[in-house]
């Protein structure tokens, strides 16, 4: 019997290469999207050009009080298409970007990003503990600004921080169900997060290579395939963990 693998924010960008990688794995994938519902199609019919099944859902991380219908869809979805009550592993890896400098951030932009990043994840991963299978997974999002420090992402780099507190204590508590938890922490990568800033703007980009020890920010691939890893077999004794992608920036 395959794992299946919830991906929130899989239409795109990392959690895109994270269903494509999983399904590589032979994992099939649930991904929810907010908006772009063409791509979030497109990402279904890839994963099953490689043999996996898919499903994609609507879904706003940023709004909790969607969760627990969220949760009955994603019930009947489960059993229709796999004739199961449960699922295997979570991702949550949805989430928005915010570059402003402290003193000019809003307290309406402050609540969006923590609803977003921290406040979503915490709720939906609650909601959704009686659909994850005993012995499953869950990876959450960091960043490397969560380690180090860049004027302008101060409220998102705290949120992550707030994360990547949150994944030590679900790894402690969901242990009695073999339930394990770690966070994985992305440096600079070439996607459209944040406006492509990364990708799109030469000066950031040659900025990123300049403070990364491998001399340039990463690939999407990279950090899909981690991700795919960090939810798979091979990393069942890795618990309560945070693991940094980010090609050595700050050392």
């Amino acid at each position: 019997m395959s794992n299946i693998i919830l991906i929130t924010g899989g239409s795109r960008g990392l959690g895109r290469s994270a269903a494509l990688h999983l399904a590589e794995r032979g994992h099939d994938v649930v991904i929810t999207y907010r908006a772009q519902k063409a791509d979030a199609d497109a990402v279904v019919a890839e994963v099953e050009s490689k043999g996996r099944k898919a499903v994609a859902l609507a879904l706003d991380v940023s709004d909790s009080h969607t969760f627990a219908e969220f949760a009955n869809t994603l019930r009947s979805v489960l059993a229709n298409h796999w004739q199961r009550e449960t699922f295997d592993g979570l991702l949550n890896n949805a989430g928005m970007a915010l570059h402003e400098p402290f003193v000019s951030t809003t307290e309406a932009q402050f609540d969006a990003v923590i609803d977003a990043h921290v406040k979503g994840p915490y709720f939906l991963t609650q909601q959704l503990l009686g659909l994850i299978a005993d012995g499953g997974a869950i990876l959450n999002v960091s960043s490397g600004l969560a380690r180090f420090s860049m004027a302008g992402t101060s409220v998102y780099g705290a949120a992550k921080g707030a994360v990547e507190v949150l994944t030590r204590y679900l790894a402690t508590e969901l242990a009695e169900r073999r339930i394990r938890v770690n966070v994985i922490a992305p440096g600079a990568i070439a996607t459209d997060f944040g406006n492509g800033r990364v990708r799109d703007n030469p000066e950031t980009n040659a900025y990123v290579a300049s403070i990364t020890a491998l001399g340039r920010p990463g690939q999407p691939d990279e950090i899909g395939s981690a991700m795919a890893m960090l939810l798979s077999e091979e990393a069942r004794w890795i618990n309560g963990e945070r693991i940094e992608a980010s090609g050595g920036m700050r050392l």
